[in-house]
């Protein structure tokens, strides 16, 4: 399918002649060829043919059936008594004419995947005797600039006559009926039908085909083309997914569809990310159900990116209804790749790629820090004086000292400590794919090895193999079983300190000069604990498979039976170590322990789940004249189990043997638990156009849960959508501009059961307390009820409707898609108050609402200039989430809020007025307590108990909703993509334009904790004491203190920052050698490429943070990656 996309502007108006020119060139090129040898699809592919005594005719029907080629002849010419029989390996198309086609006096010519059959010494249309009732036909065809288009086929509808242009565009049918239909097809073109009327000279101009439209896109058990559907989806190749050089599907994600939000707050080895559909939907849940090759799989990242053939993501509730209760936060759908008829082949590729660190703040040296340490207390204490903690004669002279004795003077740097330059990265993708004539398959095996820049206990491993197999047995039964399997190992040290390596003081050492291990600030030396305090190790393993049998008893039916088990096996064990150092610099042996180190400890956990998924449906499809119909009925059930044990024993006398047998047997302790649930749904959907420009849909589901009573456990989920192609309209035919124009409108209702597995029961939690028996006490089996039952809890219900809009303009090569959304969730689940005496648990009920609305548009510019090709996209999407009723309930989370009214999470806190000067100013003001001073954050006096203000600064009456969240309104992304021969150029962008973020107290806090290093990004921009009165007036934050904590970094407007940000994701760099250079050594095609991602950012956070990094977390890395491919 040709795909162009146009970006129009005043530069190609002045070279349309150009183009012309160029165009007719190409055309001309294009009959050479198609003339010489036909091109490469008939060169290079092979069939496998074994068959006995069968006609001609049967033959040529079997060759179409197992490939792409399309034979045209005169049914007369060919002899029906004649039988033959074929026995052939990786044969060409022209080896098996020539066997077929021996002793039959007929030659045949080949272009493209077209095959003319025709008399020996008849160079003229096979069709060209005529007869007084019919006519002769002829004509020509040409594109919308005029230009001849040869290669088109021409047939006569209902037969197999017709023939195809010439090298001039024109064509010639004898003996065609008058009253006949004509069928113009041509690859990337609209397929036109042409009623004769008489005529005998038929001249047809052939528009291109809108983008994409005819391609197939997954719905959920079914497919439809593009141009048939009326939901709003977005969709991605699997080879633009591996092209953004990710070794998650999640992080590869980020940017690149419109509507779809992906988040992380670090880039630890085989970390996950956060994916939204169209905003929030719930206060329990929000992520989208995934489904792989028409499975529920647990996660994104359960699938190796090489593995995709497609990503498609349903948005709206016409799509995703058909999901029902499990589709309330949209539907991930993903397609694997699979073997195809005719083709084999094998595919290596290799990469190795260095994570750096993006962003890391800087934090004071060892003579700031002292300083600052002693201004903190001075501005408390002024009577101390300004050297309580440090002397002026220690500081003045610490560099001195520093370079005499670094051990006992140092300056630590615990960052560069801890992390070193870069970490590798190793991948290995090997795929082998062959397709006979009856059975398809593709194995795919992948290994990825990655590092993190801790220079010891940090690794993540993950090992895939995935096998489908397609097998046709007849013209009526055919199946699939695949398989597959996924490792994953990940290490990380017992003690994750990531967070306070930031922050450690420089004045206290962690590795003394000569390699011996320091003690840091009383034994809390974080580069020793994450060194050598242990490994917290986990290994996931995950088996699950496919069988399906698909029956088609009918023209049209199709019977689908499936059933997919997946198996889980989760391995933890975390074991922590003694850590002896030196407590001080002259020391000659360990003396103490490191803190939190003081026992060697073992804890290991077993978790083993499975589910199991079985389906049967029918599919059936029907065409009559232009009335299209797909109706599908179905039924589903899914069960799914889960169980864990934890055990530990502790005080080990060894540090090298983690195993429980080894660990003392009186200090031990076990725990277990186990659940399961299911769910039983019946669904159904029926699509219907007619003449692919007026299109309709509907689906439902019905499901029932465990999760519920069995007199609320049923929900019923419908939706409809509707579309309109206005461009297949008449009153539309004339205007030239827009190639493609489609109206759609849906409407939809989802539910969501993600509460919990009993809500509807009493559950007991069971302990062991200790009693007297007689004078002993005795520890005894206890139990005690701890969840509140409510029967009547049932589905939450969210019911969206959607307007959208997809433009194709200008010849084709310029593509819009837009959309509007409005969500509407009701009897949302939450968690309400009961009297604390009950002694249960607060339990969720029926009882919330809250809205989302917003709009996405997706924007793409494709063209080609003779050899060189390029292309352009743009997405974006604005989505806001505010709160109904909750039935006075709120949450309050890290200084955000959720409660009627709000946004979700909307940050909720004081108004700031600046930083006060003077204590005038102080005196005459509202404050929060009497320590408040100058130098201290000034807040507004908002109101009181009477509704007024009331001249005091309190929780209860003067914090306001401030505006906006955490969480991003406003995402974009887009890529540009060049290609120039062999040489390929990708650079992909994404951001966020609309955010408000918090600055933490990590990031802006002097002395945190009364110990903590301060931040550099404030050094010279607080108030102090040694300002002027000028400089403390633009003071950005406030004095050192410890007393005025709790009122300077209060959550406030304050501390609130524009969190908007661009990122460019991923510059990827590649080039494909000629194949003349790979002769006969059976290599097909070897490519190398290199590329930076998450190199460049820009955004209005401090120095040193990354705009998406956790202020207590891993950093977010940038990595180079150099790698190769090489395909045979």
């Amino acid at each position: 399918m040709k795909k162009k996309q146009f970006f129009y502007s005043h530069f190609w108006e002045k070279g349309k002649q150009l183009l012309r020119i160029m165009k007719v060139t190409v055309l001309i090129s294009l009959c050479f060829v198609l003339y010489a040898a036909g091109n490469s699809y008939s060169q290079t592919t092979k069939m496998t043919l074994s068959l006995k005594n069968m006609t001609v005719k049967e033959v040529l029907n079997q060759v179409e059936d197992k490939s792409e080629f399309i034979f045209l002849y005169k049914i007369e010419e060919l002899d029906e008594n004649k039988r033959v029989n074929v026995e052939l390996v990786d044969a060409s198309i022209q080896e098996i004419l020539d066997e077929v086609l021996k002793e039959q006096n007929l030659t045949y010519d080949v272009y493209d995947r077209q095959v003319i059959i025709r008399k020996v010494n008849n160079n003229k249309s096979p069709w060209a005797t005529t007869s007084a009732q019919n006519e002769t036909i002829s004509g020509k065809v040409t594109d919308s600039s005029g230009q001849p288009l040869p290669g088109v086929t021409v047939v006569v509808k209902g037969t197999t006559n017709g023939t195809i242009t010439g090298f001039d565009g024109k064509y010639s049918l004898a003996n065609i009926p008058s009253d006949a239909t004509l069928i113009f097809s041509f690859v990337g073109m609209k397929t036109q039908e042409i009623a004769i009327s008489g005529k005998t000279v038929v001249n047809v101009t052939m528009d291109e085909e809108a983008i994409g439209i005819e391609e197939v896109v997954a719905i959920g058990y079914g497919t439809v083309k593009k141009k048939d559907l009326t939901g709003a989806i977005s969709s991605l190749t699997g080879e633009k997914l591996v092209a953004r050089q990710t070794a998650q599907i999640g992080t590869a994600l980020q940017g690149a569809l419109p509507g779809v939000m992906v988040t992380r707050n670090n880039s630890r080895p085989g970390a996950g990310v956060t994916v939204r559909v169209r905003g929030i939907t719930s206060l329990t849940s929000n992520d989208p159900l995934v489904i792989v090759d028409g499975v529920p799989t647990g996660s994104i990242d359960d699938v190796n990116p090489s593995d995709i053939e497609s990503l498609t993501v349903l948005k709206d509730a016409a799509s995703a209804s058909i999901y029902g209760s499990r589709a309330a936060a949209g539907v991930i759908l993903i397609t694997t790749k699979r073997g195809v008829s005719g083709k084999e082949n094998i595919e290596y590729d290799y990469s190795y790629s260095m994570n750096l660190q993006t962003k890391i703040p800087d934090y004071a040296d060892a003579v700031t820090y002292m300083k600052v340490f002693n201004e903190y207390l001075w501005n408390d204490t002024p009577a101390g004086g300004e050297y309580t903690q440090y002397s002026k004669d220690l500081i003045d002279n610490y560099w001195t000292l520093n370079k005499q004795n670094p051990d006992q003077y140092p300056n630590t740097n615990w960052v560069d400590m801890c992390l070193r330059n870069f970490a590798p990265r190793q991948s290995h993708q090997l795929s082998i794919a062959t397709g006979k004539e009856n059975l398809r398959t593709n194995l795919s095996i992948g290994y990825v090895d990655e590092d993190g820049l801790l220079d010891e206990n940090q690794s993540w491993k993950r090992m895939t193999a995935r096998l489908n197999n397609n097998l046709t047995i007849g013209r009526w039964f055919s199946t699939t079983f695949d398989i597959n399997l996924k490792r994953e190992v990940n290490v990380n040290p017992a003690f994750d300190y990531f967070y306070r390596m930031r922050y450690e003081p420089p004045i206290f050492a962690g590795i003394y000069s000569d390699g011996r291990l320091a003690g840091g600030y009383n034994g809390t030396n974080v580069y020793g604990k994450m060194m050598y305090g242990g490994t917290d190790e986990t290994s996931d393993n995950q088996v699950d498979g496919k069988i399906s049998i698909d029956i088609k008893p009918l023209n049209g039916l199709t019977i689908t039976g499936l059933f997919a088990p997946k198996y889980d096996f989760y391995k933890g064990k975390l074991f922590n170590k003694q850590v002896p150092y030196y407590s001080f610099w002259n020391d000659t042996k360990t003396t103490e322990l490191l803190d939190g180190t003081e026992t060697t400890d073992l804890k290991e956990t077993r978790i083993d789940s499975y589910s199991l998924v079985s389906q049967a449906y029918i599919n059936y499809v029907k065409s009559i004249d232009k009335h299209n119909l797909s109706v599908m009925l179905g039924y589903e059930n899914y069960y799914y189990y889960h169980e864990n044990v934890t055990a530990s024993r502790g005080e080990y006398d060894f540090t090298y043997y983690p195993y429980l047998d080894a660990g003392p047997g009186n200090l031990k302790d076990n725990s277990g638990d186990a659940y399961e649930i299911a769910l039983r749904s019946a669904l159904g959907r029926l699509l219907y156009n007619w003449n692919s420009k007026y299109l309709l849909q509907a689906n439902f589901r019905y499901d029932g849960s465990s999760r519920f009573h069995k007199d609320y456990r049923w929900g019923f989920f419908p939706s409809v959508s509707a579309g309109w192609v206005v461009s297949e309209e008449n009153f539309m035919k004339n205007i030239s501009m827009i190639s493609h124009l489609k109206l759609r409108a849906s409407w939809g209702q989802l539910g969501d059961q993600r509460i919990g597995n009993y809500p509807y029961q009493s559950t007991l939690s069971f302990n062991n307390p200790t009693l007297y028996v007689g004078n002993t006490v005795t520890s005894v089996q206890g139990a005690s009820a701890y969840q509140y039952p409510i029967k009547d809890i049932t589905w939450q219900t969210t019911e969206t409707t959607g307007l959208g809009i997809d433009l194709n303009t200008f010849n084709n090569r310029l593509h819009f898609s837009g959309d509007y959304s409005w969500k509407q969730t009701k009897d949302m689940l939450l968690q309400l108050q009961i009297p604390t005496y009950l002694g249960y648990s607060d339990p969720y009920q029926n009882a919330g609402k809250m809205s989302t609305k917003g709009w996405d548009i997706d924007l793409a510019w494709n063209d080609k200039i003779s050899d060189f090709h390029y292309g352009i996209s743009f997405n974006i999407s604005h989505y806001k989430s505010e709160m109904g009723y909750l039935k006075d309930t709120k949450v309050e989370s890290a200084g955000t809020i959720t409660r009627e009214g709000s946004e979700y999470y909307e940050w909720y806190g004081y108004l700031s007025d600046g930083i006060y000067q003077t204590a005038e100013e102080v005196a005459g003001s509202p404050v929060t307590s009497s320590v408040v001073t100058v130098g201290d954050v000034r807040y507004k006096d908002i109101s009181g108990p009477d509704g007024v203000p009331d001249g005091v600064i309190n929780t209860t009456y003067d914090r306001v909703l401030l505006g906006g969240s955490f969480i991003p309104r406003l995402n974009y992304g887009g890529n540009i993509n060049m290609g120039y021969r062999g040489i390929d150029f990708l650079l992909s962008f994404q951001g966020v334009g609309e955010r408000k973020s918090m600055l933490t107290d990590e990031m802006v806090q002097p002395i945190r904790s009364d110990l903590y290093n301060v931040p550099e990004i404030i050094l010279g921009k607080y108030w102090s004491k040694y300002n002027t009165d000028e400089q403390n007036a633009n003071a950005r934050y406030p004095r050192a203190t410890r007393t005025g904590i709790s009122n300077n970094y209060a959550v406030s407007d304050f501390w609130l920052i524009n969190g908007a940000y661009f990122r460019i994701k991923n510059i990827t760099l590649g080039y494909t050698l000629p194949k003349v250079w790979m002769g006969k050594s059976g290599i097909d095609k070897i490519r190398f490429y290199a590329s930076l991602s998450d190199f460049f950012t820009i955004s209005h956070f401090p120095a040193g943070w990354d705009p998406e990094v956790s202020s207590s977390n891993y950093p977010i890395t940038k990595t180079i990656t150099f790698g190769a491919s090489v395909r045979f």
